[in-house]
């Protein structure tokens, strides 16, 4: 009875569709951060080291990427609100599913040998819900960054009148 309900609310948390990750695939992942009031969208690529339980609501990626020579981990729930869309860059040819040895290597000995697979085939998951977020996301910026325009326009109304007023009685006085 109980492990029912559980799994129901389980079920109504899951995105519809994800996209298959597999270990060694780089990946793009677009994420919403909240900072204050505002809302923006983040990526984070880099190459997936990691895949822990795929037909889970639970199922999470570990991705890792180099950043001003530091390397950095973030791990990611494939079906958390938070992440909007996991895009596949490429695919490598890997033997095991959880990569760690490539933390200890750099540079040309941390290279995995690319295989060719059909990107749009793989990265053509539509989550509407998702999308209808990143749509929200994009207008509410757009938005914002018109009532600042507005505001600016204001303001420099308001200083061309002061200029010319200044000039106006530049003029006076010379006169």
């Amino acid at each position: 009875m109980s492990f029912a309900l559980i799994q129901k609310v389980n079920d109504a948390q899951k995105k519809s569709a994800v996209v298959d990750v597999r270990s060694g695939d780089t990946v793009r992942v677009h994420q919403k951060i909240k900072e204050g009031a505002k809302e923006r969208i983040q990526i984070f690529e880099g190459v997936v080291i990691r895949t822990d339980n795929k037909k889970s609501h639970t199922s999470r990626i570990t991705v890792r990427k180099i950043a001003s020579g530091v390397g950095v981990e973030k791990s990611f729930l494939l079906h958390s609100p938070v992440i909007l869309k996991v895009e596949v860059v490429r695919r490598s040819k890997v033997r095991r599913n959880y990569l760690s040895f490539l933390r200890h290597r750099s540079g040309k000995s941390a290279r995995l040998v690319s295989v060719n697979f059909d990107r749009e085939a793989t990265n053509d998951v539509h989550d509407k819900a998702a999308e209808k977020e990143e749509e929200k996301v994009k207008e509410e910026a757009a938005a914002t960054a018109e009532a600042a325009a507005e505001v600016k326009a204001e303001e420099d109304k308001k200083l061309e009148a002061k200029q010319a007023a200044v000039e106006e009685a530049h003029k006076k006085n010379e006169a």
